[in-house]
């Protein structure tokens, strides 16, 4: 079965409503599982729940079929990202734009000028579709 990753913020901004809004149509049209990603940082934490971002992710796109809502805490948003993708074993993880940019920031640290989506690619053996949210 495939299974379709994306990251959101809470309470969804709107760049993140229309890279959950691509993850559900590609989670549909691959007949895939869907899982809604939340990191909620320790260092900032609003007891965010599972229940919580179910409840928001409905308001914004309505119910979604075959979906699984995890709330993660962590320190590093990309670092526990980047865990959650691996430990779910996702074939495709959909992020919007600013995530992206926010991955690349964190990998120049290890590497010059980096492509971001190889290097997602690489590390993950999985499709990232990056969503660009005008």
């Amino acid at each position: 079965m495939t299974r379709v990753v994306v990251p959101v913020r809470y309470p969804l901004t709107g760049p993140s409503e229309t890279t959950l809004e691509e993850a559900v149509s590609i989670a549909s049209e691959r007949d895939a599982d869907l899982t809604v990603l939340h990191v909620d940082l320790y260092q900032d934490s609003r007891g965010v729940t599972r229940a919580d971002l179910k409840r928001a992710v409905e308001r914004a796109v309505g119910p979604v079929g075959r979906a699984r809502y995890v709330v993660r805490r962590g320190f590093l948003v990309e670092e526990t990202i980047l865990e959650e993708i691996a430990a779910e074993g996702a074939d495709i993880v959909v992020i919007g734009s600013q995530q992206a940019s926010r991955w690349r920031t964190m990998v120049r640290r290890f590497i010059d000028d980096p492509d971001i989506e190889t290097f997602l690619r690489e590390k993950l053996d999985c499709q990232v579709v990056t969503v660009r949210s005008d």
